[in-house]
């Protein structure tokens, strides 16, 4: 039998799906959400489009201009007859590329879109080849197969191992932080997102030919692949990554015991003024290192300047909610002579990331309503999160950080040294 002959039979059972793999509008648009505030018209770029669900809704409902990019004609043919069909073909344009050798000028996207097609260049090649594309301040999103356990039972294991390379939802995070991306948000999917591409699937392969070359081998693997799902689907599953490359200007790291000094004076002059310091912050700072409970090790850090000089500094230390563990961000502070210069954004991402990858699941904010949400901070009291003083309610803000363990609700404690 031809390679050709598999490839068809492949592709005649896929033909007509409503989409080639998990996935949901719902799961399209808490993606959208999480990456925040785009152009009025914003340019998004959907690489391995199939036929074009997801563009279409970017298309419908974020107002963009898509360019849908696959390598299957026909899905191609598919989209831009939907996008007609709902009067959005002047909003969408089908280009037939390989997604590993894209022809598209730098910077030329507000949005880099990606549902179930990364596995075709792998998770680390796209981050390095497809973040050149992204005009400033953009934004890459991608769902990917993941672990969902740190021990995978030997079924899934065989089966992974032979078709392609998984990490869980921190790894590909962590990869996504040393690839120099900031992480946004993640998004476990849920089992509803493989029933939309599993059970047309399956009625597809029910109703196949098999008798036309290749296509009992193509019905064979669809079968195998639900199987494994519906036998080990507890091992691994999908889920979706909101990205953005780190600010190139800051230099951010965790701070040493030789920063102490600077970054009190950072503190200092940050909640009073270069000539008039403010030595409570500066000094809670110092209390909080000296708290064995409230101090987490890697979660104080720094942004440096051109110089060398500390210009920035954020820390996250252990809180509880409800008697759980949390973890609060406070203080941030930027020296008076870098504030707006986007020094505190990049160190605030930065231990936000560091968090992240700790394993912290929730971090809690009391600032700004207008400034924190650019991280992803809502009210906390959409968690049942209250502090135990009174403050504005669109003040106390909460992060999910990991969304696949419940978010604990109740009464936020923040440690001793904070005084409250």
């Amino acid at each position: 039998m031809s390679d050709n002959a598999l490839y068809d039979s492949f592709f005649a059972l896929h033909h007509g799906l409503p989409r080639q793999g998990p996935g949901s509008d719902t799961t399209t648009r808490r993606l959208l959400a999480l990456a925040g505030r785009l152009p009025e018209r914003p340019r998004v770029l959907d690489l391995g489009c199939g036929p074009g669900r997801s563009a279409l809704l970017l298309a419908a409902e974020a107002g963009a201009e898509v360019t849908a990019v696959d390598t299957h004609e026909p899905f191609l043919a598919e989209l831009r007859e939907s996008a007609a069909a709902r009067g959005l073909d002047g909003s969408i344009r089908t280009v037939d590329a390989d997604m590993g050798a894209l022809p598209f000028p730098d910077g030329s996207f507000d949005l880099v879109w990606a549902e179930s097609s990364v596995f075709v260049l792998g998770f680390d090649r796209a981050l390095a080849e497809w973040r050149r594309l992204l005009a400033a301040g953009g934004t890459l999103v991608l769902t990917e197969c993941v672990w969902t356990t740190e021990e995978p039972g030997p079924a899934a294991r065989a089966f992974w191992e032979e078709h392609y390379t998984l990490r869980t939802v921190a790894g590909n995070a962590a990869a996504a932080v040393e690839a120099g991306y900031h992480v946004v948000g993640t998004v476990p999917q849920p089992e509803s997102d493989w029933d939309e591409y599993y059970v047309p699937l399956a009625a597809h392969a029910e109703a196949a030919d098999t008798t036309v070359p290749g296509m009992a081998e193509a019905v064979a693997g669809a079968r195998t692949e639900i199987a494994l799902r519906r036998e080990h689907g507890g091992d691994y599953g999908y889920a979706g990554f909101v990205l953005r490359p780190a600010d190139p200007r800051w230099l951010v790291r965790e701070e040493t015991a030789e920063d102490a000094p600077a970054v009190w004076r950072v503190v200092s002059a940050a909640f009073g003024s270069a000539d008039t310091p403010s030595e409570g912050e500066a000094d809670l700072v110092d209390n909080l290192r000296r708290d064995a409970d409230a101090w987490l090790p890697g979660l104080s850090y720094v942004a440096e300047a051109p110089d060398g000089s500390i210009a920035a500094h954020a820390l996250i230390t252990r809180c509880r909610v409800g008697g759980a563990p949390a973890a609060a961000l406070a203080p941030v502070s930027v020296a008076p002579e870098y504030q707006r210069t986007g020094a505190g954004q990049a160190v605030v991402r930065a231990v936000l990331d560091a968090a992240r990858l700790r394993g912290e699941p929730l971090v809690l904010v009391l600032g700004h309503p207008e400034y924190y949400p650019r991280f992803g901070f809502v009210r906390a009291s959409e968690y049942g999160i209250k502090p135990g003083f009174e403050v504005p309610d669109e003040a106390m803000m909460a992060l999910v950080l990991d969304g696949s363990v419940p978010v604990p609700s109740g009464t936020l404690v923040y440690p001793a040294a904070f005084g409250v």
